[in-house]
Order: C-alpha cells, then sequence, then structure tokens
C-alpha cells in the first residue's frame, strides 16, 4: 500500500510540474509575439524616415508609406543637399563636441559629488542630495525662460556656456545613480587604501572609480542620448546664428510660409538618429548591469 501511494504522489506531482511548465511557455510565447507587436510600433517611424530619405520631394509628401521604385527614387540626393546646403557636418560638429564634453564633466562631477555624499554624513550632504533629487522633478518649463535670460546676460550662449547648463540639469539622476552604486561598496576597501598612504583624490580614483564602471557607463549613455537628441535647450541658450547642433539644422530646414523641405529633413533624420541607435544597441548590456548594480542596496 505505502509502495502505491509513492507511485501515486509521484504521478500527481510529475502532472502538476507538467502542467506549469505548459503554462510557463504559453505565457512566454503570448509574452514574446506581444512585445515583438509593441516593438514593431516603435521602429516603423524610423524605417518610413530611412525609407523616404531616399525618395524624391514630392512623392514624399504623395505616398509617404510607399517604397521608392524607378520614378520616386531621388539616391543620395538628399543626404548631398542637407550637407551642402544646410551645413549638416557642421552642426553634427557641435554636436558631437557638446555632447562628448558634456557627458565627461557630468560622469566626472557629478561621480565625485555622490561619493562625497555617501560618505561624509551630515545635514548638509543630507540637503544636497535632496535637492538633487528634487531637481528630477521640477520641469523644465518653469525655468527654462529664466535660464535663457541669465544665460545669455553671463554669456553663456556659446558651446562651452551650455556644457555648464547641462552639468546642472544632468546632475539630478547622475547623482542619484552614481549614490545607490556606492552604498554598496565597502568602506573597508577605500579605508583599505588610505592605510596604504593613498590621498581622498587618489582613493576615489584608483579605487572607487574602477569600482563604478557599470554605472559609468549606463549613465554616459543615458546622458549621451539626451545631449544628443536635445533640441529645446541648444535653442533657448545657444546664439544660433553662430552655433547650430543637429536638432536646430533640422527645425530650420522648415522654411518661410510653412514650405518645408522633406527630402533634406529625412535625410537629416537618419543622419542624426543612426549613432544614436548604433551606440544603443551596443551598450544596452551595460545600461541594465548598471541601474541593476545601482539597486543593490538602499
Amino acid at each position: 500500500m505505502d509502495n502505491v501511494k509513492k507511485i501515486n504522489t509521484d504521478s500527481n506531482n510529475r502532472a502538476v510540474k507538467t502542467s506549469g511548465n505548459t503554462k510557463k511557455k504559453v505565457l512566454g510565447i503570448i509574452g514574446t509575439v506581444f512585445f515583438t507587436i509593441v516593438s514593431l510600433f516603435y521602429i516603423a517611424p524610423i524605417v518610413v524616415v530611412f525609407v523616404n530619405s531616399f525618395k524624391k520631394k514630392a512623392f514624399i509628401n504623395l505616398d509617404i508609406f510607399s517604397f521608392p521604385d524607378s520614378k520616386s527614387f531621388a539616391g543620395n540626393a538628399n543626404y548631398i543637399e542637407a550637407v551642402n546646403k544646410y551645413g549638416f557636418l557642421k552642426s553634427v560638429g557641435w554636436t558631437v563636441f557638446i555632447t562628448v564634453c558634456s557627458v565627461f564633466v557630468i560622469l566626472l562631477c557629478t561621480s565625485m559629488c555622490a561619493w562625497f555624499l555617501m560618505r561624509v554624513k551630515n545635514k548638509v550632504t543630507k540637503t544636497i542630495y535632496f535637492l538633487c533629487i528634487f531637481s528630477m522633478v521640477v520641469p523644465f518649463q518653469m525655468v527654462m525662460f529664466t535660464l535663457a535670460l541669465i544665460a545669455d546676460r553671463m554669456k553663456l550662449n556659446t558651446p562651452w556656456g551650455l556644457i555648464i547648463v547641462y552639468l546642472g540639469f544632468g546632475a539630478g539622476l547622475a547623482v542619484f545613480m552614481f549614490c545607490g552604486f556606492v552604498k554598496s561598496i565597502p568602506v573597508e576597501i577605500e579605508e583599505a587604501a588610505m592605510i596604504d598612504g593613498c590621498t581622498p583624490l587618489q582613493t576615489f580614483f584608483l579605487v572607487v572609480l574602477p569600482i563604478m564602471k557599470p554605472t559609468y557607463i549606463s549613465v554616459g549613455i543615458l546622458e549621451t542620448m539626451w545631449i544628443w537628441n536635445d533640441f529645446l535647450l541648444p535653442y533657448l541658450v545657444l546664439d544660433i546664428n553662430k552655433y547650430r547642433t543637429v536638432s536646430i539644422v533640422v527645425q530650420y530646414m522648415k522654411g518661410s510660409y510653412g514650405k518645408v523641405d522633406m527630402g533634406a529633413i529625412m535625410s537629416a533624420l537618419t543622419m542624426a538618429v543612426i549613432p544614436v541607435i548604433i551606440l544603443y544597441l551596443a551598450c544596452q548590456k551595460h545600461i541594465i548591469k548598471g541601474v541593476a548594480s545601482g539597486a543593490v542596496k538602499g
């Protein structure tokens, strides 16, 4: 009798496990199909822009969702016009300069700030930390007109001045993420380095900074995508008669009286989007790793 009960129990357990595995497989298939459909909705606009960048201007407005044929195919004429007529390459140069310098300054300053805030516990550091968090909540529209006025009076309407402005607006998220990661770093490692004779700066650059590499990569990618695609902040701060980023040049491809150069816009958008997509696809695993590592504690 005992053997029969064991056999029945084992068979019941196997049946339960089999049904559970079947449910997981079905849910996995449904989830895969659902998220595939959602991803297509995100990819579709990029594909439409890319396809239309090779079509003649008249055919873009007539049928935006059609593929170019022998009549509508314009080759690389739209790309040549965007580069020669609108100075797209010059705008790319300014955008790369602003993006690289801004991200470098944000990473360096905010990582050091986060390390200091997490290691020095007093009312001042707590206040600074909560101010950084609060800056993430304040809408940009509340400060944009005041910012434009102050930037003009302080002569910050240059790419070098815009870097300082980006440091202020990008510090909130960066400090928040770096603080989350610093909490997971054992203090004993830093104490051992100081016992060996390291100064605070040496401890940070030689010990703490290499450990923070995953968060550096994730914050750097997020800040790069934001600064590269940003339109409103450069438009408000920069002297657009001298300095124009990619987003500003695309906006100026819309002429007077509502005239829009769709061919040049499509080609410019394609050239502007592709570098960011490549960067994100190459580094997306580091974003997930950096965010997860910053959520270990607190």
